[in-house]
């Protein structure tokens, strides 16, 4: 690849980041971060009957600690429920709450769904290719930054 067309995909990758900017304002101390988690744990509770902080952090790639601040923050803000069944406490699962569940349901499925006939120009093979790219470069991006 020539360092011009470089230099279009990380303009594209900058206009990615604006794209999400653009997206619905959240109520006051809601964050993207806790919209992605809500919709992660809701995925995670179709398959699993208990969702633990590790089914978290290993589907969202993050280290637990930043994945247990951020559950934190979310139980205190009445998002999520966190149940310890052992004696000890080890084992804590993460369950979603009514408020939660609303607050994702407005902005990732109502959102999503309108947001779809809006792009049904664009084919779900265009769509995975971008993605398979974006993945890729972050990927690549992620090694130099380690070094």
């Amino acid at each position: 690849m020539t360092k011009d067309k470089i230099k279009e995909i990380m303009d594209a990758c900058y206009q990615a980041k604006r794209v999400r900017d653009m997206l619905p304002a959240l109520p006051g101390g809601v964050t993207s971060s806790h919209i992605h988690y809500l919709d992660t744990l809701r995925k995670l509770e179709k398959t699993t009957d208990r969702v633990k902080v590790s089914d978290i952090s290993d589907e969202l790639g993050l280290p637990r600690p930043s994945v247990t601040k951020t559950l934190k923050n979310m139980e205190e803000m009445g998002f999520i429920e966190k149940e310890s069944t052992d004696a000890d406490g080890r084992y804590v699962f993460i369950k979603i709450t009514d408020k939660g569940r609303a607050l994702v349901d407005k902005y990732v499925d109502r959102y999503f769904d309108s947001l779809s006939e809006d792009l049904k120009d664009i084919s779900d093979e265009d769509a995975d290719k971008m993605i398979e790219v974006v993945r890729k470069i972050y990927i690549v991006m992620s090694k130099r930054k380690e070094k």
